[in-house]
């Protein structure tokens, strides 16, 4: 124990391994999860009497949400447009009718405002509130004993109302939804992939295809070929564009294809394309030529691209594919994902600005396509630490900006102003690919550890005070969580359904997890829908809800105080 209370950060790491364990733990399909664990780990090792240096809890959170910003700011800005505006006014109407909720049993029942915020972090499952309204209180002039009392207030609140929090939106939209409205969630999430093109197999997360999607083949033209005689654009054309004529072969020589260039008998072309669409060239071009020789050498470029322009926002895949300018490309989509989520790969799936899309096909032809849609996505090992840290350097700056409420002076703080320059410089870094960017696994660890940190001090800080809140109000605040939780997802969902017209049942889940900023609830989903057609709605209202959600800790401080 002195051990400990002479070095308070042996006793953090101590919470955040111990909190992760905690956090792996399974009971069903729910799971705790590292945060949660961690902050109920950090609150029983406090119970020995140490405290961890307040300075060290407010670097590491603002670490956390500057990379929340940097990394939601290309989503959040492209939400908000007209083909996703139903999407961004769900997501706001569940953060508002949450926040809503927790003011009015913050009132009813005389919580005060440090058992208001963790109720509303434990009961919303937004844990970056903790710090937000840790923030506020900071400036509100109070004494340092009064602080801290509040700031202990916060974690038992958040404690005590998180598991419910987690598990609520899990049986909200896989078992109480589906059962009031007779949907069989599988079968509806097989006919919305349907109606976005698809009808092939679909995989479970890890699952892959061992054939290659994308192959190459060589067939020999024949006398009486429809091909012959005509250029490669005409082959190209008969197949919709799902293969494409990389090289020929005429008299053992290679053939340029250019546009003097036509098809002639017995040549031998080289096709790339979509393995189910080359099953059916032969009758287009010959038969397969089968001869082992190496007559053709083909270098073929995997490229992940990062959709920037605008003109491509709302427009499907395969309206990407086919571009509708009378070009041709030998290009071919074989991954889409949005926000670090893999999209369905289907015709009918919408490409958004921020997504990262992966084209294979010559670099010739890639080279091209890079300059309509976007730009190559940056290298994972590369990180500009000069734009990180002046980005740091102007969420502060702008965490300094003050105003009046009122008799009141409202200051932003660090977690805010992060929180925006975060959003801004992500934004930038979107629109100008050679500004300086931030390694995207630096981002996701950034995220997780500046968070765990973050409540690891907030747990071993409360200590002993800890216990005498959660034996004063722990029944009824769990019971307001469970309020909490539960009301804001049936008045947005009823809301959604009836005024939005949102009907599709995969598309309103999803609207819901996304809504809540609930991960669980959205594994839980993709867990019964086998595909991944809920990932549309849930990244559009997740990226507008874990924005706003966050917001709520200063708002709710401020009112209550």
């Amino acid at each position: 124990m002195e051990l400990l209370r002479a070095n308070p950060f042996m006793a953090l790491f101590l919470s955040l391994a111990f909190g992760y364990l905690l956090g792996k733990i399974k009971f069903g399909k729910f799971q705790l999860g590292g945060i949660a664990g961690t902050l109920i780990a950090a609150v029983i090792i406090g119970q020995i009497g140490l405290k961890v240096d307040e300075g060290v809890k407010s670097i590491f959170f603002a670490l956390f949400i500057y990379a929340v910003g940097y990394s939601g700011g290309p989503q959040f800005f492209s939400s908000i447009n007209r083909s996703t505006i139903k999407f961004v006014f769900a997501a706001i109407m569940m953060t508002v009718t949450g926040l809503l909720t927790v003011l009015l049993f913050a009132q009813q029942f005389d919580l005060g405002v440090g058992l208001a915020a963790g109720l509303a972090a434990g009961g919303l499952t937004q844990s970056a509130i903790i710090g937000t309204a840790g923030s506020a209180i900071d400036l509100l002039g109070l004494s340092q004993n009064a602080i801290n009392s509040l700031k202990v207030d916060i974690a038992v609140g958040y404690s005590v109302t998180y598991i419910f929090g987690s598990l609520g939106p899990i049986l909200f939209v896989t078992a109480i939804l589906p059962m009031l409205y007779k949907w069989d969630i599988r079968k509806e999430a097989k006919a919305l992939a349907h109606k976005l093109g698809g009808g092939g197999l679909e995989l479970n997360e890890g699952e892959y295809l061992p054939l290659s999607r994308i192959v190459s083949r060589v067939y020999r033209v024949a006398e009486d070929a429809p091909v012959v005689g005509h250029n490669r654009n005409f082959l190209e054309d008969l197949h919709d564009d799902m293969i494409r004529a990389e090289s020929v072969m005429r008299n053992g020589t290679a053939v340029e294809l250019d546009d003097t260039f036509s098809f002639q008998p017995n040549d031998l072309v080289m096709v790339t394309g979509l393995r189910t669409t080359l099953q059916k060239c032969s009758p287009s071009i010959g038969p397969e030529y089968e001869d082992e020789d190496d007559l053709f050498t083909l270098v073929e470029e995997s490229r992940k691209i990062f959709v920037t322009n605008k003109a491509f926002h709302g427009r499907t895949l395969e309206e990407v594919h086919h571009r509708g300018e009378g070009e041709h490309y030998g290009i071919y989509y074989t991954a889409l994902t949005r926000m670090g989520h893999a999209m369905p790969l289907l015709p009918k799936t919408e490409v958004h600005v921020g997504d990262e899309i992966t084209l294979n096909g010559s670099k010739k032809d890639l080279d091209k396509v890079e300059k309509a849609i976007g730009y190559k996505s940056p290298s994972v090992h590369a990180t500009e630490f000069m734009t990180f840290g002046l980005g740091m350097v102007v969420g502060y700056l702008i965490g300094l900006i003050s105003f009046h409420v009122g008799s009141a002076e409202v200051t932003l703080g660090s977690g805010l102003g992060c929180l925006v320059a975060g959003l801004g410089f992500g934004f930038l870094r979107m629109k100008h690919p050679h500004f300086g960017g931030v390694d995207s696994g630096a981002v996701s660890f950034l995220q997780s550890f500046g968070l765990a940190v973050f409540v690891g001090v907030v747990g071993l800080n409360a200590g002993a005070e800890a216990l005498t809140t959660i034996q004063k109000h722990g029944v009824t605040l769990l019971l307001l969580g469970v309020g909490v939780t539960m009301i804001p997802q049936f008045v947005t969902f009823l809301f959604n359904y009836y005024v939005l017209k949102i009907k599709n049942p995969i598309i309103a889940l999803g609207v819901v997890t996304g809504s809540r900023s609930a991960n669980p609830a959205f594994s839980a989903l993709l867990d019964k829908t086998q595909n991944a057609t809920p990932v549309a709605a849930f990244t559009v209202t997740y990226a507008i809800a874990n924005i706003m959600l966050t917001l709520w800790g200063p708002v709710i401080v401020t009112i209550l105080h």
